[in-house]
């Protein structure tokens, strides 16, 4: 292996060449470089290609034990892979002495290993009893940071929430499905009769329950108990752990609609004490990964579509509860691709590596 080129520690990025991995890569090319050398992991029918990072040519190699030779203490090793992949090969790493860094759902639920938003809670990553750190959700890292600076001020009592999930979400075969889809419906007066989308679509949907172009598509996830999906109960749990608030009351509600990139959520949040509206978007003005743009009446909102290739949350629509001097109602969008993923795992990686600085 290649010596690394600096004191730096040594990164290794585990699904470089997925949808995530591809922006991760953009992101540290982006950012101050702390890192020496930095090693590109994926599936075998994926190793050989070479793919820029820093401005360097470097070739993926396969996930195998061998390729985390030289990793120790003070490195990092950052999963952008499914759970599965995850939990099979953090253990390994973790044994050598690197920190792991996980962005799959394998050690989001475990006690011994903290979940993190740099923004929110980014102390929490220097304790880590089993050498590993875990990043939420995509829909979960879109709104939290907004949430967690009105929660730090007001104190969070009870969360209401709906998600408008970008295709890209399911990785590449989301994206290339939304399109294809588009590609179907493009110039037709589809969406005017019962089962007509459905028909123009065929039985390949793709990962979604149902055609997504010219629909939106309320499931994302497994079924569980309740009519409940496991991605409305992962949100629910994962805003919970960030925000240390183990009994906070919270409703969910998942929906696909059909966007490329980026996550928007309606969010209703009740506090302990009374909400001004205007001292609200004072602190969402202030909070670290937040943008606030609230001009309704000059048409000035965020949307998904500019929210897309930026690094914050873009919050909006910002405005008290009709009904409750408590609660406060807003949107958020954040391009799921970078701060619900890519981002988040980035700085979570560089709160480490300044550890052993």
């Amino acid at each position: 292996m290649t010596a690394p080129r600096s004191s730096g520690p040594a990164l290794a990025v585990v699904g470089a060449t997925g949808a995530v991995g591809s922006v991760l890569l953009q992101i540290l090319s982006q950012r101050a470089d702390v890192w020496g050398d930095i090693r590109l992991i994926a599936s075998p029918r994926s190793a050989g290609r070479v793919l820029a990072v820093r401005g360097e040519e470097t070739e993926v190699i396969a996930l195998t034990e061998d390729a985390f030779d030289g990793f120790g203490k003070g490195d990092i090793v950052l999963f952008l892979t499914p759970a599965e992949v995850s939990a099979r090969w953090a253990p390994v790493v973790t044994a050598r002495g690197a920190v792991v860094v996980d962005q799959s759902a394998a050690f989001r639920e475990d006690p011994e290993v903290p979940l993190v938003v740099p923004e929110v809670n980014g102390h929490a990553v220097r304790i880590r009893p089993r050498g590993i750190v875990a990043g939420p959700d995509c829909v979960t890292a879109a709104m939290i940071a907004a949430l967690g600076a009105l929660h730090a001020e007001y104190g969070l009592a009870d969360l209401a929430v709906s998600s408008y999930q970008a295709a890209s979400a399911a990785g590449r075969a989301g994206s290339e499905a939304l399109r294809r889809q588009l590609s179907l419906v493009a110039g037709s007066s589809l969406g005017e009769q019962t089962g007509d989308v459905r028909r123009a679509v065929g039985e390949d949907t793709g990962p979604f329950a149902a055609p997504l172009a010219l629909n939106v598509v309320p499931w994302s996830g497994e079924l569980r108990e309740g009519g409940w999906s496991s991605h409305e109960l992962a949100v629910r749990a994962e805003t919970r752990r960030i925000l240390g608030l183990e009994s906070l009351p919270v409703a969910v509600t998942c929906v696909q609609v059909p966007v490329v990139t980026g996550h928007s959520l309606t969010v209703r949040a009740r506090f302990e004490r009374e909400v001004d509206a205007g001292h609200a978007r004072e602190i969402l003005e202030a909070a670290p990964g937040v943008v606030l743009v609230d001009d309704p009446e000059a048409g000035e909102f965020p949307t998904p579509a500019d929210a897309a290739g930026t690094d914050p949350a873009w919050v909006g629509r910002v405005r008290g509860s009709l009904d409750d001097s408590r609660s406060l109602e807003f949107f958020v969008c954040a391009d799921n691709l970078r701060k619900g993923a890519a981002l988040n795992a980035t700085q979570i990686s560089e709160l480490i590596a300044g550890e052993f600085a």
